[in-house]
């Protein structure tokens, strides 16, 4: 099994009620690629509920059957159809993945 996660700090710092906004849209935005993925087992989203100027605002955990189906993911057409709605809104973004032991 592979594991992936990704963080991302999103644009509207300032705005507390836009961030959010902007938070709750990635999280419908990659919630929607679950079961239409194949190796893709699992998908959980959060939105970060702390102040804190160091913090991620969205991020996303998710689990494969193996690196071909994380790699497969990558260039997949829903994930495809879901990286603009987050560009749009992030600012910055950090990427794990490994596999499990």
């Amino acid at each position: 099994m592979v594991k992936h996660i990704v963080v991302w700090r999103l644009k509207d710092r300032d705005d507390p009620k836009a961030r959010l906004a902007a938070a709750q849209q990635c999280k419908q935005a990659l919630e929607s690629m679950v079961g239409k993925i194949p190796g893709l087992l699992r998908v959980e989203v959060g939105i970060n509920f702390l102040d804190d100027a160091n913090a991620a605002d969205v991020a996303l955990y998710t689990e494969f059957t193996d690196r071909a189906a994380l790699d497969g993911y990558q260039t997949h057409p829903v994930h495809e159809a879901v990286k603009p709605v987050i560009r749009d809104r992030a600012s910055e973004r950090r990427v794990v993945d490994w596999v499990a032991s």
